[in-house]
């Protein structure tokens, strides 16, 4: 399934699901890319589809499967609603094409160890897509906390403002397996997990009351508190309710205080001075670019999976003990669902 790493061969990738994260970040990072070709793109809706199969001049198709077996593809970018990643990627690997996987990985702990299990066999790659770790603004961070002392406190929000949580596929649990947690969370778990690890006590709060004239059960705002065995504590707090929107990470140690946010890192005194700071004043518009392309190394073996399945078994560990924490009212160890 490896490509040998002198090769640098152009890959063929369709993509799966045009909602907005497709149009807006996938489809132009794959037109970007140097190393993979885009040629065939699929939505069940026939409009959809037509519309970026024209932009794009490739094959269209409303159903995967007729894709999978018409096209020779070597890769296919998934951005469909929750419950249908599963169906996607157990076809992909049915015809060995490598998967680049919009978050979550899966719906559920138990999902996720079973499509992990469906990749090994397989023998695809598939990768996660969590685009703050090709950005220089996150991986700034390990650096910069180094220079802080001893770290115990981290504090963390992501928030947005959606007019009506219920709408959609995302107001509902047995579609989304959850909602602000799983699905916007899951980029700031991850940032948790890759500076920190998996934390060893979670509890959690979780509210569907943004909207009372409204009947959903996937959750508008969580507040999840974690705690590691070295002393290091925090707070995450999640909303689809709360804006203006907000992406923020503060560390907080003994020398200082690291703040991150979406185009903007700094290093702080513990009064707030500022000592040093990094900004990207836009967004990063060749991060879906270089994912792909970085995908493609590890597709041809140069580059390690950096958000293979097995990884994305403790962000699915970390999710279902904020459930299972906010369902017994007791804290829960995400390690032990592992």
């Amino acid at each position: 399934m490896r490509l040998a790493a002198e090769q640098r061969t152009v890959l063929r990738a369709g993509v799966v699901g045009l909602g907005r994260q497709a149009v807006d970040d996938h489809l132009p990072g794959l037109r970007a890319s140097g190393r993979v070709e885009l040629v065939a793109v699929c939505d069940e809706n026939p409009a959809s589809m037509r519309e970026q199969r024209d932009l794009y001049q490739v094959s269209g198709y409303t159903d995967f499967h007729k894709m999978f077996n018409a096209e020779q593809l070597d890769l296919v970018v998934v951005c469909v609603p929750h419950d249908v990643g599963r169906s996607v990627i157990e076809a992909a690997a049915a015809h060995r094409i490598h998967v680049l996987k919009e978050k979550p990985f899966a719906t559920t702990l138990n999902e996720a160890r079973e499509l992990a299990q469906v990749c090994e066999q397989s023998g695809i790659e598939l990768m996660v897509t969590l685009q703050r770790r090709f950005n220089p603004i996150y991986s700034s961070f390990i650096q910069l906390a180094d220079q802080i002392g001893t770290p115990f406190l981290v504090d963390a929000r992501y928030t947005l403002h959606i007019k009506d949580p219920s709408e959609g596929w995302r107001g509902v649990t047995a579609k989304a397996g959850g909602g602000c947690v799983i699905d916007m969370g899951y980029h700031l778990i991850d940032l948790l997990l890759w500076y920190f690890g998996l934390p060893a006590s979670i509890t959690a709060d979780l509210s569907v009351r943004a909207r009372p004239d409204r009947s959903y059960d996937a959750e508008d705002t969580a507040l999840v508190h974690f705690s590691y065995n070295n002393g290091l504590y925090g707070s995450l707090l999640l909303s689809r309710f709360l804006g203006p929107k907000s992406e923020e990470i503060r560390l907080v140690g003994s020398e200082g205080i690291v703040h991150l946010e979406r185009g903007c890192i700094r290093r702080l005194t513990n009064g707030g001075e500022v000592i040093e700071s990094l900004r990207r004043e836009q967004a990063w518009p060749s991060a879906a670019a270089c994912q792909i392309d970085y995908f493609h190394r590890v597709i041809d073996g140069t580059r390690p999976n950096l958000s293979a399945p097995a990884d994305n078994l403790a962000h699915m560990a970390f999710v279902a003990a904020c459930y299972e924490a906010a369902r017994t009212r007791s804290h829960i160890n995400p390690m032990e669902l592992l």
